[in-house]
């Protein structure tokens, strides 16, 4: 076997938003970046995992970096350029292009594929930037405390890559280079002893992490679009979680996040509805009563007529909440068995949705439902990787507990205030049910800071978290793994690695000092990324 061997500034394992974020940021300052990826698309949670953007309410005033905007104005200038939008949805300043209650921004995840691809392209032209695609890390060396070099074996049947970095990010989205580094770090739910949360369980549950789900998109069509019954539809069809309180997991039913009460869902293909009247603010009005709008990513009213046979609906709901077993810390063909038993229950509930719902006038089932694989650029309609919620999480210089975020913790004096803060953030502690069984923690939060510490190993001194394996909690991490914060995070990793090249300063130097702090921080405000929320912020959401 040929190991090919690169030697770079920068490593960033993972080109989900953190990756992206940190090469662009390390490029952008001068150094040489080798950034890697797993699956066909860059861009992790936005993109090969179809999640429209989870982001704040205020999204469109504050609490992101610039770069981040860039991302989205990218985004809505596409469908401007490119799309054939309606007079209306054209002059439309906060374009929604699949009007959905979710997010203020819904839209195609290939969309965004192409506008991260062209924030790339300047830095890989030049040579500055080497993207090395279909790749996942499969070993590391170390030297002590530092980390030397990390191999990448091919997916698809190529010779492996060793890549010699000075520093290295581990943007993956499970935290896959803590194991092989040695790094230490934690899994699941800490104990109350431990953490203090109110929220947190007496003993520690490492194997104890939330569901990840396998999104799809369907539109609905005349005609029987039904596909083939899944091969595990008898265990889905008729699993009752307890967290469902005895119902079928395969239902419009599910528990409200917030009182835990089960709740019925509608579901109306196609509504009608005026979809430059959509609201997307889940602080006034959570949005998922009907579920074809929750996560719609094209309104077809929105575009010229015909363009659109029907919506474009996004499935990531309750119902397909993989929570069986945990993926974390098992052999690879565990893992991937496990990955492959959630795609089974995504198809049984569109099975489910095609043969066996209810519907309105009495009748059963929609078999108009067709799969898309061309949105999902997958060959079976699914997406490309599995969302995960939860990953590996560092054991950082800073952790940030429930007690720093919590609104009943905190109240109007807000979240803690950290002197070494990076960024900010915002989004409820919204934590899925999870493979301990335990069902929704919802917490209200106030907007919160991002301290460099999280970002930090305690121990070792080369790597940087640039995604969900940063020090949260199984708690904290709720609030903190959405897609504003993790760009955000990874573009203060980027910065913070380009800038201890250019100064020959540890990261942890940089953290401990306040005046190697100062430097650094005013680099990041320079480069647009806001390191505090505005005095007049709105609490709670």
């Amino acid at each position: 076997m040929t190991l090919h061997e690169l030697q770079t500034d920068v490593l960033v394992v993972g080109a989900g938003l953190g990756g992206i974020a940190a090469a662009l940021a390390a490029a952008d300052r001068g150094a040489r970046v080798v950034l890697t990826e797993e699956h066909p698309w860059i861009g992790g949670q936005l993109t090969s995992q179809a999640v429209p953007p989870d982001e704040s309410a205020w999204v469109e005033d504050f609490g992101v970096t610039a770069r981040y905007r860039r991302l989205r104005d990218g985004i809505r200038d596409v469908y401007r350029r490119s799309y054939p939008l309606t007079g209306a949805a054209r002059s439309w300043g906060a374009l929604n292009p699949g009007a959905g209650w979710v997010s203020k921004l819904c839209h195609e995840p290939r969309v965004a594929v192409g506008v991260l691809e062209e924030m790339l392209a300047p830095w890989r032209s030049s040579g500055r930037l080497t993207l090395v695609e279909r790749v996942r890390p499969t070993a590391a060396t170390t030297d002590g405390d530092r980390v030397t070099s990390v191999t990448l074996g091919s997916v698809v049947g190529g010779e492996p890559v060793t890549v010699v970095a000075a520093l290295v990010v581990d943007a993956t989205e499970t935290g896959e280079l803590l194991p092989l580094t040695g790094t230490e770090y934690v899994t699941g739910f800490e104990s109350n002893r431990e953490t203090g949360e109110p929220s947190a369980p007496d003993e520690a549950q490492p194997g104890n992490v939330q569901a990840l789900s396998v999104c799809f998109a369907v539109e609905h069509l005349d005609g029987d679009r039904t596909i083939d019954r899944p091969e595990r539809y008898d265990f889905w069809s008729s699993y009752r979680p307890g967290a469902w309180n005895g119902r079928r997991m395969l239902s419009w039913e599910a528990p409200n996040p917030r009182t835990l009460a089960m709740d019925v869902r509608t579901f109306s293909p196609n509504p009608g509805d005026d979809a430059r009247a959509v609201a997307a603010d889940q602080s006034k009005n959570p949005g998922d009563g009907n579920l074809w709008t929750f996560r719609r990513i094209a309104a077809r009213d929105l575009f010229a007529p015909g363009h659109y046979a029907s919506d474009l609906c996004l499935v990531n709901w309750p119902s397909i909440d993989y929570f069986l077993h945990p993926v974390l810390d098992v052999p690879r063909d565990v893992e991937e068995a496990r990955i492959a038993d959630a795609r089974q229950l995504s198809l049984s509930m569109l099975y489910w949705m095609q043969t066996e719902a209810p519907r309105p006038d009495g009748g059963t089932g929609y078999p108009g439902l067709r799969l898309r694989p061309d949105v999902m650029g997958s060959a079976d309609g699914l997406a490309q990787a599995a969302y995960h919620r939860e990953s590996r999480r560092i054991r950082a210089v800073t952790t940030v507990t429930e007690n720093d975020v919590s609104y009943a913790v905190r109240g109007d004096a807000g979240a803690t205030r950290y002197d070494d803060s990076v960024g900010v953030g915002m989004y409820r502690i919204d934590l899925h049910p999870s493979t301990g069984g335990d069902t929704y923690i919802d917490v209200p939060s106030t907007p919160f800071e991002i301290p460099l510490g999280a970002l930090l190993p305690r121990r070792v001194t080369n790597l940087l978290a640039a995604n969900k394996n940063i020090g949260t909690t199984h708690v904290t991490n709720g609030c903190y793994r959405l897609h504003p914060v993790e760009w955000n995070i990874g573009e203060a990793a980027g910065h913070l690695a380009a800038h201890c090249l250019a100064t020959g300063r540890a990261p942890h130097e940089v953290q401990a000092k306040p005046d190697l702090l100062a430097d650094y921080q005013s680099e990041l405000v320079a480069a647009g990324v806001e390191l505090r929320w505005p005095d007049q912020q709105v609490y709670p959401y």
